[in-house]
């Protein structure tokens, strides 16, 4: 026995005694600790395999927005560790493992994919500690969460966070919706409140059950409500024109959001988003779009952004003014209704969808730019298609100053920081 022991002993001492260089990184156990994991060419395959929901940054030491993104991922990785599913937040030098980075098309710093499962997705969220750790709590949230009762709804909607909207069902049963809470998990929070009192019926603005309640809480709480029929087809149908509020603000995120949706666009160009002017032809655009379900009626200003709203007609057409546009390289100019002109907005909007329904319309085209600059932000989450320089610089010069409306100024690939 006492051999068997200082066998024991001497293989122990053996290992330990053996140069760390003996065991690679890629044999190492990761582990979700809280930390943003460093990863490189041994390891990263392990750390993609080794967690379910994995995000990793992929920078370069000398861009600028990368330093500035750093220590917001050191605050949320904390904090998306101790969640039910962990998040692992994780990074690599691209300029240094250029192989990864090819494969993973990367080429502007910081680029930062989520894999889910395995599986990469762009990742276009906030990128600020407390934002970015909402967000992607709904990556690993239940598909339909369970309610039972007015607190537990208030907390439900609270902690969805302002990012995506949100559909409360009353009176209704978690079989009903599954299926495209399933299909819909990436652009909204569903749910089923089970106990419920008339106050939350009051406060949701909802009179009978079973009701089917969106919330905007991006756009002051804006709400939709949905009796029924609860079959599929139109269940669907009010989910997904329901995933946009009633007016939507043309920018960068919601151009994205747009690639999924196949209504035409009724566009209002402005001159200033800001001004009291906009905000009264905004509520108004509201009635409209209620009463038009089957477009997605949005605005833009010609101050934010003024070479997107320049690339649909003459510059010297009255502001405000309507056009319908396909999402694409074609758009429509309503005869007759060229400007919302007068005292009467309500008349002139009408005016123009009946016009557009009527067919009283002559086809125009979108400036090319403004073309390339819409592919480059809808472009298919799953595929990764490198966008050549030249493009790239075209969609930098229609940007803009715009890019403060969201943080997407990246470094390209060889570019190098002042």
């Amino acid at each position: 026995m006492q051999r068997s022991w200082q066998a024991v002993v001497i293989v122990l001492v053996s290992i330990l005694a053996l140069p760390s260089s003996s065991f690679s990184s890629s044999e190492l156990p990761l582990t979700a600790d809280g930390t943003v994991l460093e990863l490189d060419e041994s390891n990263f395959d392990l750390a993609i395999s080794s967690f379910d929901y994995i995000l990793v940054d992929f920078y370069a030491p000398w861009c600028g927005h990368c330093k500035r993104l750093s220590p917001e991922l050191d605050a949320a990785a904390p904090q998306l560790a101790k969640l039910k599913e962990p998040i692992v937040l994780a990074k690599l030098n691209a300029d240094k493992f250029t192989r990864l980075a090819k494969k993973y098309d990367v080429d502007a710093y910081p680029t930062i994919k989520i894999f889910m499962h395995g599986v990469p997705v762009d990742y276009y969220g906030p990128r600020k500690a407390e934002l970015l750790v909402r967000y992607l709590k709904k990556f690993v949230a239940p598909d339909v969460s369970i309610l039972e009762s007015d607190s537990s709804i208030n907390e439900f909607v609270e902690a969805s966070g302002p990012y995506f909207p949100i559909y409360l069902g009353f009176g209704l049963d978690e079989s009903i919706i599954s299926k495209f809470a399933i299909k819909y998990k990436k652009k909204a929070w569903f749910s089923v409140a089970k106990g419920f009192s008339e106050d939350i019926m009051v406060s949701y603005d909802f009179d009978k059950v079973p009701a089917l309640v969106s919330i905007h809480p991006n756009y002051n709480n804006e709400r939709s409500i949905f009796y029924g029929p609860f079959e599929d087809k139109f269940l669907e149908e009010f989910i997904k024109q329901s995933l946009f509020p009633l007016v939507l603000p043309i920018n960068y995120d919601t151009l994205k959001l747009l690639k999924d949706d196949e209504r035409k666009i009724a566009l209002t160009i402005v001159k200033d988003e800001d001004d009291d002017q906009t905000k009264n032809l905004i509520n108004l655009l509201k009635a409209a779009a209620s009463a038009n379900r089957d477009l997605v009626f949005a605005y833009v200003g010609a101050k934010q952004w003024g070479e997107f709203a320049d690339s649909f007609g003459d510059k010297k057409t009255t502001l405000p003014k309507m056009i319908i546009w396909d999402g694409k390289e074609e758009y429509l100019m309503v005869i007759g209704s060229e400007s919302i002109i007068g005292n009467d907005h309500a008349s002139e909007i009408s005016k123009f969808v009946e016009g557009y329904r009527e067919g009283r319309t002559e086809e125009r085209r979108v400036a090319v730019a403004i073309v390339m600059l819409f592919q480059y932000l809808t472009k298919d989450d799953n595929e990764y298609h490198r966008v050549d320089t030249p493009a790239r610089d075209q969609v930098d010069q229609i940007s803009g100053s715009s890019t403060s409306q969201v943080e997407r100024t990246e470094y390209r690939a060889g570019d190098k920081e002042d």
